[in-house]
């Protein structure tokens, strides 16, 4: 058993970060957690509230024990800098089981907290603001761009290695995620085998789940007279021609097509750009991953997913031109008795969702859109 001096490791760890006239400021605060003073004590507030875990006791013989700003911070160390558990002893004085343990309770406690708000999939006056930026970009009906990135998974089971091994033959394992211009994550599906391509994630995956069983939020828009109520995102060519995705086009042809060509691959660069400031913002998911269980490794990105959204709204300028938009109306759900009635619905709005007829006549569609905007200047 190791003696560790807890208090003493507490008391440097408030007076360095948290006291009224800290050693360090907030620009290496913000740099070093990644995110403001204010939101790191939101988060903390409320992880301590959700699980008592995080509220200093005292032990058998009345020693106090490791502070909640300890156990917090180690916590953002491992996710901000993807150090191992035991390299966090010489500053917080936390052994490597509590540290891990640490990790485990507070991604289950931020995903139970803050998940419903920032993994919620986008309602009536979210859809209404990515319907205005599309508008604004001269994509009508974008609501955002999809792709698929991958975690390396250093201690991957032997018997499971050469599944989820890909063409890059390490382990991994997939994430995909939608993201739109200021780098909100709107869908993020997480932990199928890195043997896997883009298209076997997006047929695995609940992206369209919504919009085929007729739950989605409404989305209306006009491109060249034609009205439209199904929204599309931005991918690249290895994904299948649906309706509701818009690829570019290799080595197009024209003046027009040059165009589109050009805009549709810079915004489909949000999602690799949200997948950048996502792995350099926690850099544990940049790494190897080091845990056994997929079950943390998926708790540990949907946490890092989670904290990155409340980061960029923290930190949005609520004052810039782009955010003007009109809410739009709630959804109506007209209910169906009929059970065949209902089914019969359901297989027609997924073909409509793989039309490849369709996916052709909008992005024909776009091209005309964007050149008559943007071509003739």
């Amino acid at each position: 058993m190791v003696n560790r001096p807890r208090e003493e490791a507490a008391y440097n760890l408030w007076r360095d970060y948290f006291a009224e006239r800290p050693i360090h400021d907030d620009e290496i605060f913000r740099r070093r957690f990644r995110m403001s003073k204010t939101l790191f004590h939101r988060i903390a507030d409320a992880v301590k509230d959700h699980d008592t875990f995080f509220v200093q006791q005292r032990d058998g013989v009345g020693k106090l024990g490791l502070s909640s700003l300890q156990k917090i911070t180690a916590v953002f160390r491992m996710l901000a800098y993807g150090v191992p558990a035991d390299a966090l002893d010489d500053y917080l004085k936390i052994g490597e089981s509590t540290a891990i343990r640490c990790m485990k309770k507070f991604c289950q406690a931020i995903i139970e907290v803050f998940g419903p708000q920032y993994l919620r999939r986008p309602n009536s006056d979210d859809i209404a603001r990515l319907l205005y930026i599309g508008e604004e970009r001269g994509f009508p009906g974008m609501l955002g761009s999809l792709d698929c990135m991958h975690w390396c998974w250093k201690n991957c089971p032997k018997a499971w290695a050469g599944m989820y091994s890909g063409r890059k033959g390490s382990p991994t394992i997939i994430l995909e995620a939608v993201a739109d211009y200021d780098l909100w994550i709107w869908h993020a599906y997480f932990g199928l085998p890195g043997s896997n391509n883009d298209i076997n994630v997006l047929e695995a995956s609940h992206l369209f789940a919504d919009l085929v069983e007729g739950n989605s939020p409404p989305v209306n828009y006009k491109i060249m007279g034609k009205d439209y109520n199904v929204g599309y995102y931005l991918a690249d060519g290895i994904y299948p021609k649906w309706s509701t995705l818009v690829h570019t086009i290799h080595d197009p042809q024209g003046r027009k097509k040059t165009l589109f060509a050009t805009k549709q691959e810079s915004y489909r660069k949000d999602v690799e750009r949200a997948f950048g400031v996502l792995q350099s913002r926690w850099a544990i998911i940049k790494g190897p991953a080091r845990f056994w269980d997929k079950r943390v490794l998926h708790d540990i990105m949907t946490t890092c997913i989670i904290m990155h959204n409340m980061i960029i709204e923290d930190e949005r300028d609520l004052s810039a031109p782009i955010r003007e938009f009109n809410e739009a109306p709630a959804p109506t759900v007209e209910m169906v008795i009929d059970e065949t009635t209902r089914f019969n619905q359901f297989l027609d709005r997924h073909r409509k969702i793989k039309d490849k007829k369709a996916h052709y006549e909008l992005r024909d569609a776009l091209i005309e859109h964007i050149w008559q905007r943007h071509g003739r200047t």
